[in-house]
């Protein structure tokens, strides 16, 4: 994941901005990487929840397979970061690929996450495939 990415043109992108907590700071005086992982999970969420039905969240949890992260530029205290994710055109079975970008007040790329998540069955705890239409949705 050396290169940066965009969401491709015309794809639906949820965003939220972030200021930095004390505790956030890190012995270095900048956002601890932990931080930005954090906060592509919580986009993740705030993100799934903007877009899934009552229905569908009772029925469906997503779990997180693998996380991908690349830091770029240091987020310094007092800065506010502006996050965005979207995700893959198509998912693979129950996998889904989301990707979520984080950038400086400045517009510089802070870090970027590529994550893979699992849709789960709720009742049975077991993976389950992405629906077609949930896919439609997100793009």
């Amino acid at each position: 994941m050396s290169r940066a990415f965009e969401p491709p043109a015309g794809r639906r992108v949820f965003t939220r901005d972030f200021t930095p907590l004390d505790t956030d700071i890190d012995a270095n005086g900048h956002v601890n990487n932990v931080v930005y992982l954090a906060w592509a999970q919580t986009l993740a969420i705030a993100h799934w929840d903007s877009t899934a039905t009552a229905e569908e969240s009772a029925a469906w949890a997503w779990i997180a397979l693998r996380h991908e992260v690349d830091y770029r530029r240091a987020l310094l205290p007092g800065e506010t970061a502006h996050g965005r994710t979207w995700v893959s055109d198509k998912a693979e079975g129950p996998r889904f690929d989301r990707f979520v970008r984080i950038d400086g007040p400045d517009g510089a790329m802070c870090a970027q996450v590529r994550t893979v998540w699992c849709l789960i069955d709720r009742a049975t705890g077991r993976p389950r495939r992405v629906p077609a239409e949930l896919v439609a949705r997100f793009g």
